[in-house]
């Protein structure tokens, strides 16, 4: 039976790493790459790593042996994908097939498509016939609109017309191999997941769905995981301010009886 998935997820800024509140307020962490290395020998299962740039620059203002300066993102995923020893998918700033080719030789398992995705959903077709499903990741970030959860765009800040639910069952007929759901409202907040809205978009759809937002204890991993359908549990914030953070989510579902992997802690 396949396990069940805990995935860090990482957000940079304009060369960056990033903690972010409500897509709205972003606390600077420092270097976009030597998080990635201490995921990976924590024993994550994935990384989620995020682009949300609003524009092309990326600049960490130093350039000594250890900690070459990068001006790309392109720098970066090569950088992230050398450190990592877990599958990575790559979101943020995906316009073309050229752009998802571009993120795959440069070293990502899978690509997070978000805006593009609704604004030419023709696109997630395309790139799940040249790419393979298993390769396209949709993310859909959702707030309340007039007490209705609705899916947004651009950063969070335009609404559209969709239900988490209508749009997770249209990109997966689409063609894409998953979904990433998250929550604008609980961004940060250490509330906890959308348990409700998870549960229904993963009733909704055959293809894995990834429960995102609002994690603030090891304890709100498990109920997205007992709780819910949800293939995989993730969280940004929570995994960067403990020591071993991620092997000892782990360790919580494992004791809490839940189906994922034995966390092993990896030096490389």
């Amino acid at each position: 039976m396949k396990k069940r998935r805990l995935i860090p997820v990482l957000l940079l800024r304009n060369g960056w790493l990033v903690q972010s509140k409500q897509f709205r307020r972003w606390q600077n962490l420092g270097n976009p790459v030597t998080a990635v290395k201490r995921l990976s020998d924590w024993a994550s299962d994935e990384l989620i790593y995020l682009d949300i740039s609003r524009d092309d620059t990326y600049d960490l203002r130093r350039d000594d042996l250890g900690n070459p300066n990068r001006t790309s993102i392109f720098e970066i995923i090569a950088d992230v994908s050398k450190a990592a020893f877990m599958p990575i998918t790559i979101g943020g700033r995906i316009r073309t097939l050229g752009d998802i080719e571009k993120r795959l030789s440069l070293g990502a398992d899978k690509v997070c498509i978000n805006t593009h995705a609704l604004e030419e959903p023709g696109f997630v077709e395309a790139a799940a016939k040249e790419f393979g499903s298993q390769c396209i990741v949709v993310s859909i970030d959702y707030k309340q609109i007039d007490g209705s959860d609705r899916v947004m765009k651009s950063w969070g800040t335009e609404t559209t017309g969709h239900s988490p639910e209508r749009w997770a069952r249209e990109v997966e007929r689409l063609g894409a191999g998953e979904v990433l759901l998250n929550s604008i409202e609980r961004d940060g907040m250490r509330c906890g997941y959308d348990l409700d809205l998870v549960g229904a978009v993963a009733d909704a759809v055959r293809i894995p769905v990834i429960a995102c937002g609002g994690v603030g204890s090891w304890e709100h991993l498990a109920e997205g995981l007992r709780q819910t359908r949800a293939d995989a549990v993730a969280a940004a914030n929570i995994f960067h301010f403990v020591d071993q953070s991620v092997f000892l989510a782990k360790k919580h579902l494992v004791e809490a009886r839940l189906d994922v992997r034995t966390p092993n802690l990896f030096s490389s």
